[in-house]
């Protein structure tokens, strides 16, 4: 798998050089973060928003490799400057977030998955994209539903994500399983992190990524 920092959970861009050793690049939520992460870190840029205004997306499309959209209708609507940029002899993929509609036990009003939620596209509408030729131009998918827990809930939602997309995934080139992953906790299980990692990436032949924040820089030390 390959990690990317999460700049909206550790920003600190003096540590960069550190990281570059260690992690792939970075997931940004906006255009100055992904300016952050193009100028001050380097390799993979990555970037998500719930919604996108015209001005954003100018910003954000040439500074990514990966712009990863909330809906078909919002994928839609920003395709004509995803194939300007191409044109222009810019990389760039396009992913769509997905919601599995599957739980771990987050205060509601956080949680991505809870019954009123708006992030991501449900398996039904999903279904039906695809159906209709909607997945043409989609490289990838992205789910993010954790929050600091352990690798026992990243197996348990991947499970439903499985349940719902797994057929869908056959044929894309990656899938990210957003952040959340408190992977550096001294108690979190890494083994049983990696073996649902490769059991994706050898199931589906895609390429997979993590995106965790808080947890490049948990416990690292104290501010004075």
């Amino acid at each position: 798998a390959k990690v990317l920092l999460a700049l909206k959970g550790y920003a600190m861009f003096s540590t960069f050089p550190i990281l570059r050793g260690v992690l792939s690049g970075t997931c940004a939520s906006s255009p100055h973060e992904a300016r952050l992460g193009r100028e001050e870190f380097g390799g993979v840029v990555s970037a998500f928003a719930a919604g996108y205004s015209d001005a954003d997306m100018r910003e954000i499309i040439p500074l990514s490799n990966h712009v990863i959209f909330n809906s078909f209708t919002q994928y839609r609507k920003f395709s004509p400057l995803v194939a300007e940029a191409r044109a222009g002899g810019r990389e760039v993929e396009c992913g769509m977030r997905i919601n599995p509609e599957h739980s771990e036990g987050a205060v509601a009003i956080y949680n991505p998955c809870s019954p009123s939620s708006r992030l991501g596209v449900r398996h039904e509408t999903f279904a039906e994209e695809a159906a209709s030729g909607g997945l043409s131009g989609i490289s990838g998918l992205h789910c993010h539903t954790l929050c600091q827990q352990n690798a026992d809930a990243f197996v348990r939602t991947f499970a439903a994500v499985e349940k719902n997309f797994g057929a869908h995934l056959h044929g894309m080139k990656w899938y990210n399983c957003g952040g959340g992953h408190h992977i550096t906790r001294a108690d979190y299980d890494l083994d049983l992190l990696c073996r649902g990692l490769v059991r994706i990436r050898d199931t589906y032949k895609v390429q997979v990524y993590i995106e965790p924040g808080e947890a490049v820089a948990l416990n690292a030390g104290v501010l004075k």
